[in-house]
């Protein structure tokens, strides 16, 4: 049963990313960037910008919190061992793939982040929260579709994502010699241990989540940037060859079109998108929570936490894989070829390293992955879940990642991009269809800053005819 569907599974995502969503993402991405006349270059020095200004609302979380709930969840298992599994099974083209995946998807990313800003919903405390099902419900009317997007939103993220995160977290302990004598016993016990430590995160809900990544995303991220620096300032003689190969490997038709499936183009999309998730929908539930003076200010938000994921750190694991002198392998996808490489260019200290690096990102983004889960929850609920349906769904969650840790390589990512890919399909044509209102929202944002003022958002302002909580 387990092969049956690990075959299935396999074959529903090669189906997906080769006839569907590989023109869905690039063409949704092209689109929203012509449309919004770049607005992820435009305006990518003021993102930086609002992210460090306080909270505009003291009863919701800051954008600062709220991109380190969305970061945590895109800055994770898919920057280091997603971007070693594209290298060594669809070659160093990929990472050309994954970069235009990237640059598109910060256009798309600044859609869904606007778009839930302005049908965000008010909370009991007078605080906010919103998403997508939210404003597929608002905005269209149609409330079937939002509990279907929920629905999947909770599958992806609190079962796909989390069986990648904790797979990875197991997989890195692959180094340590005890593992390899008993390593079905191994899997169980690191399984074991990661459900207690994730669940006792988890207990105290969405605001002890933003609490917990805001200290450790900016930490991990600064250190494992640093050295990766390190080992590509020290190996930079090898960069222009690098970068040669990328490119020579991205256009190589013959070897993108001969076997499709597995080429440099379908995997550098797959895992661009695992990565940076910008389409799927779901870091519109953290901007969702944010307290801002205008839409359009959490919208450059999630325009700057894709940089920061695939621009940044992705390219980061990318140059010191590839600079370490390690051949790629498709036996060594995953941990293994990041573990190699690391051993390679700084010893043991380098496999420590990057050990504890995988463990850090995979544990924040199995936290971020929960936030969004318990997101798709409190839609279905109607707003509050019971407090039995917030225990079920926390020991489910924990149960989810236990068992993660045992399962196979293939069957881990396939089930993650494919329920990741259905999200995409029901969000993308609705923020296409929904785009009016964002444009309206940039063009009355950008008129407010030429006229030196702080920008301020009213409903009228952009002619708003659905009835939203905020903005009146």
């Amino acid at each position: 049963m387990y092969d049956l569907y690990g075959a299935l599974i396999g074959n529903l995502s090669n189906y997906l990313y080769t006839y569907i969503l590989i023109i869905l993402l690039v063409a949704g991405g092209i689109y929203f960037t012509v449309r919004t006349k770049f607005v992820q270059f435009r305006y990518l020095k003021e993102s930086l910008r609002v992210v460090l200004a306080p909270s505009e609302d003291d009863k919701a979380i800051s954008s600062f919190q709220a991109l380190m709930v969305s970061t945590a969840s895109r800055v994770g298992t898919g920057n280091i061992a997603g971007v070693s599994t594209a290298i060594c099974l669809g070659g160093l083209g990929s990472l050309f793939w994954m970069w235009l995946t990237a640059l598109l998807g910060m256009s798309t990313a600044f859609v869904e982040g606007t778009l839930a800003q302005i049908y965000k919903r008010r909370s009991d405390d007078g605080g906010c929260y919103g998403g997508p099902s939210y404003y597929i419900d608002q905005a269209t009317g149609k409330h079937w579709l939002g509990i279907l997007f929920a629905v999947f939103m909770i599958l992806t993220y609190m079962v796909g994502f989390n069986l990648v995160a904790s797979f990875n977290i197991a997989d890195a302990f692959r180094v340590i010699p005890a593992y390899s004598q008993n390593e079905n016993l191994a899997k169980w016990i690191i399984g074991g241990v990661l459900a207690v430590l994730f669940f006792v995160c988890i207990s105290g809900g969405g605001k002890q989540i933003a609490g917990i990544t805001e200290k450790i995303v900016p930490f991990m991220g600064f250190f494992y940037i640093a050295v990766a620096v390190f080992v590509i300032v020290t190996h930079i003689t090898l960069l222009p060859g690098v970068f040669a190969e990328i490119f020579r490997n991205a256009f190589d038709v013959k070897a993108i079109f001969g076997g499709f499936t597995g080429s440099a183009v379908m995997l550098g999309i797959k895992r661009g998108l695992f990565s940076n998730e910008a389409g799927v929908g779901a870091a519109a539930c953290a901007a969702g929570s944010a307290g801002v003076s205008h839409p359009v200010k959490q919208g450059l938000v999630q325009v700057l936490s894709v940089f920061l994921d695939t621009c940044m750190i992705c390219t980061a694991t990318a140059m010191l894989l590839l600079c370490s002198g390690v051949e790629p392998d498709a036996d060594m996808a995953g941990m293994a070829y990041v573990q190699a490489a690391m051993n390679s260019t700084l010893g043991k200290f380098g496999v420590v390293f990057i050990t504890v690096s995988l463990f850090l990102f995979a544990f924040t983004t199995l936290l971020g992955n929960f936030y969004y889960a318990e997101t798709g929850l409190a839609y279905l609920c109607g707003m509050t879940p019971s407090n039995g349906a917030k225990w079920c769904m926390r020991i489910v969650a924990a149960v989810v990642v236990c068992v993660g840790a045992t399962m196979k390589l293939g069957i881990v990512w396939d089930t993650a991009d494919v329920l990741m890919g259905f999200m995409a399909l029901i969000n993308v044509p609705v923020i296409v269809i929904l785009l009016k209102p964002v444009l309206r929202c940039l063009e009355d944002y950008t008129e407010q800053k030429k006229a030196g003022k702080n920008p301020v958002f009213k409903a009228e302002h952009i002619g708003l005819k659905e009835k939203v909580d905020f903005w009146n």
